[in-house]
């Protein structure tokens, strides 16, 4: 898949997920086999971009692969503003969030609530596209609710201004996470226009992503909540979708090598106070995805330390090893 003059390694890209794809998981998924990384959203107001919080979303300099920028709002001007803002900090790719379905997000008709005004969504994307000359990306939900599913108009309308690639999450605003992801909307959004369009929502299986491209005739994937405690799940799924063939999944001692690795880098990344309070839910993922352990667990989002989590983490790996 090609995005601009951008062509991805693979079709599997990771989803971008507030406070989940930081730079240190960004780094991690793009080693272990995502096709392309996409950050954290960024708010499109200006007077929060010298926040702590800001800046430490803002930096693309060790950013691995292409660099894929989101960004939230829902003023035209400021989201010119805000794209290029983060080009001249190194996005080379900058995507627009009409999918975010959080009520404090919605209840600023930013991410999923722009749905409903099409012609606003119109503005947007014009002023985006016109205000830098990278390619601009677009992710949406397949509407607003179940009786308001416009996202085949919202494709058609990226496309005419000038959006190069449409990610869609096969569910509703009002759906949340809910139920299934609905693949019916992506299948003839694909069918409505000419631009690459990306498949998200319960992909969770290399089978599962075959059977979806097959269905949608989607040009790549998204996985979201499928990558928490289970960054192997790209290289697993670009090894299926290439071959036909499972991979083999990692053994205790490569999620030991992973989960420590990350953990080490969260650190390094937000210092040792924040680093660890992030590394806990992490690691909660990484434990019930790959070794249940609900009393470490419970011990582990107890500790303060930034080298004691480390020691715990080995203690605890060397144990089950």
């Amino acid at each position: 898949m090609r995005i601009g003059p951008y062509l991805l390694d693979n079709p599997v890209i990771l989803a971008p997920m507030a406070g989940v794809t930081d730079l240190p998981f960004r780094q991690l998924c793009n080693e272990l086999g995502a096709g392309m990384t996409v950050s954290e959203m960024l708010s499109s107001n200006p007077r929060v971009w010298q926040t702590q919080k800001s800046q430490m979303r803002m930096g693309h300099a060790d950013e691995p692969g292409i660099k894929a920028v989101q960004i939230a709002g829902c003023e035209p001007e400021l989201m010119a503003q805000a794209a290029q803002h983060n080009v001249a900090n190194g996005a080379q790719i900058i995507d627009i969030n009409m999918g975010c379905p959080a009520k404090k997000v919605n209840k600023k008709m930013a991410g999923s609530a722009l749905l409903q005004y099409p012609d606003l969504v119109q503005d947007i994307l014009h002023a985006v596209v016109t205000a830098v000359e990278v390619p601009v990306t677009l992710k949406i939900r397949t509407g607003w609710d179940p009786e308001n599913r416009n996202g085949v108009a919202i494709a058609q309308l990226a496309e005419q201004a000038g959006i190069q690639s449409l990610a869609v999450h096969g569910r509703t605003r009002a759906c949340m996470y809910k139920g299934e992801a609905e693949y019916d909307t992506i299948r003839a959004i694909k069918q409505a226009v000419s631009i690459p369009v990306v498949a998200n929502g319960d992909i969770r299986t290399p089978a599962k992503a075959q059977e979806v491209l097959a269905y949608t005739g989607a040009d790549a994937i998204m996985i979201g909540r499928g990558a928490q405690g289970n960054p192997w799940l790209f290289r697993e799924i670009a090894h299926y979708l290439a071959t036909g063939e499972q991979l083999a999944k990692p053994n205790m001692n490569e999620v030991t090598d992973v989960v420590m690795r990350h953990v080490h880098r969260l650190h390094e990344h937000y210092g040792d106070f924040t680093g660890v309070r992030i590394a806990r839910k992490h690691v909660g993922w990484y434990l019930q995805e790959q070794q249940p352990a609900a009393e470490f667990r419970r011990h582990f989002v107890t500790i303060e330390d930034a080298a004691e989590q480390l020691d715990a983490l080995a203690t605890f790996f060397n144990s089950v090893n």
